[in-house]
């Protein structure tokens, strides 16, 4: 009798983790989650496509047309300086991200919204069956008066 209850707490206890990964599993592979992973992936790649672009055309630019240099830093003591250079660097390669992205965004929102006006409008021409007849009865029944 024992032994029974034991084994059906196994058996329960099985069900439960393998519901748990099996949950896991759906939410692992579900799109957002793959979409997200495959997001910071690129972001870290385009990351460094931007940051050399930044340090190797934007600001030899900006010391050319200025004359200050961008890599500058203020000495404070010792070994120690404020490094204001590579903070306006890092302020340029973040409004790039920024604005690629917002371009990036604005376009798949652009796309995503064309396929939800074909649909619409799809649904709009589809009139079932009973409207087509009780348009008719309508039309018919004004037509009389």
């Amino acid at each position: 009798m024992e032994n029974k209850n034991i084994e059906k707490k196994l058996e329960k206890a099985k069900s439960k983790g393998k519901g748990f990964m099996k949950e896991f599993k759906e939410f692992v592979l579900r799109g957002n989650v793959m979409d997200m992973a495959v997001g910071v992936i690129i972001g870290t790649a385009f990351s460094g496509i931007v940051t050399a672009l930044t340090n190797d055309f934007i600001n030899p630019l900006i010391n050319c047309i200025g004359g200050a240099d961008i890599e500058g830093k203020i000495h404070l003591v010792g070994d120690q300086y404020i490094l204001w250079g590579d903070f306006i660097t890092a302020v340029i390669n973040f409004l790039i991200m920024a604005f690629v992205l917002f371009i990036i965004l604005k376009a798949v929102n652009k796309i995503a919204s064309i396929g939800k006006k074909e649909e619409e409008k799809k649904e709009e021409a589809k009139i079932s069956k009973e409207e087509e007849l009780l348009t008719e009865i309508r039309d018919l029944l004004k037509a009389k008066k």
